[in-house]
């Protein structure tokens, strides 16, 4: 099946020089939802204001279910609703007003029922006569959404969407986005909460450097690079790992009560068994043993640095 957003090869640049993205490529499949994760910098929401029409790219192409950005830049546009970082309202206008308006703006008939449904899967309805600047941080950021899903499109970017949201709202958010996933629309999120990928994303993409480092299916990355952690505690605190365990590469924590080891779930052998015989020959006596699993965070972090110190290799 064709994907219902395509990238190829699509590249920034600025005057000064400075490269913003690298030649990016990446397939969306319709209604699936795509973590975009990167640290502060990295490209992600000049790649969402590059697709979205917002900035003027330098090369390469993107289609939206097979209209072309540049070529059929108003079908394209008609089919994505936008989320971004800044909350930018009229203040003086009306909650119901704001969002029939941006239905408007694509060209689309009024159809008070249709923005009614969408406030109040915002829980917004009850809002709905007052003014934006009477609203909080939290409803004004659901204004945007409800804005961005007026004109029915078929691709939702939502741009760090929980950014100063209290938890409460951030978990209605989510069941907002699980909801739009269940009618078909393909959602690519940034966000700065890597457990929030963790739980909804299907598919997670990595950019650092205007480069795509990544992009796979969020289960298969964390069984291909996840690593998973023993922790040994003791019935005796040690003062410092003995010589004869050295090859386990183990740490001491806790002020000594507990060993730390570390091991690679893609492994034939995990080396536990062989380590828990070295502790017994060793006398160390063992009061409990608990397993770690990595999250998407730590995996996130590891490619970033990663990518880091190729770049000052």
């Amino acid at each position: 099946m064709a994907p219902i957003l395509s990238i190829r090869d699509l590249r920034k640049s600025y005057d000064n020089g400075f490269e913003a993205l690298k030649g990016v490529s990446l397939d969306i499949q319709a209604g699936e939802i795509l973590a975009l994760l990167g640290p502060n910098g990295a490209g992600k929401t000049t790649l969402i204001s590059a697709v979205c029409g917002i900035a003027r790219i330098t090369g390469g192409t993107a289609s939206v279910a097979g209209h072309d950005i540049q070529q059929d830049w108003r079908a394209a546009r008609t089919l994505i609703g936008l989320v971004p970082q800044e909350i930018n309202l009229e203040p003086f206008e009306k909650v119901f007003n704001t969002v029939s308006f941006s239905r408007g703006l694509f060209g689309k008939p009024r159809d008070d029922a249709r923005v009614e449904r969408i406030l109040r899967l915002l829980s917004l309805w009850d809002k709905k006569d007052s003014k934006i600047n009477e609203l909080s941080g939290g409803m004004k950021r659901r204004v945007l959404i409800a804005k961005a899903l007026s004109h029915d499109p078929r691709v939702l970017f939502l741009d760090e969407p929980t950014a100063g949201v209290d938890v409460e709202l951030r978990r209605d958010m989510w069941r907002v986005v699980d909801e739009l996933r269940r009618e078909g629309v393909t959602i690519i999120l940034t966000t700065h909460y890597i457990e929030e990928a963790e739980a909804i994303a299907d598919r997670v993409a990595v950019i650092s450097k205007g480069r795509i480092l990544l992009v796979e299916d969020k289960e298969s990355l964390m069984r291909r690079m996840g690593q998973k952690v023993l922790h040994v505690a003791l019935q005796q605190p040690l003062v410092a790992v003995p010589q004869g365990l050295a090859r386990f590469d183990l740490t001491l924590d806790q002020g000594g009560q507990r060993l730390t080891y570390t091991y690679d779930t893609k492994a034939e052998r995990t080396g536990i068994a062989t380590l828990l015989s070295a502790l017994s020959e060793a006398g160390i006596a063992v009061a409990d043993l608990d397993t770690e699993a990595s999250s998407l965070e730590d995996i996130f972090v590891g490619l970033v640095h990663g990518d880091e110190r190729e770049a000052a290799e």
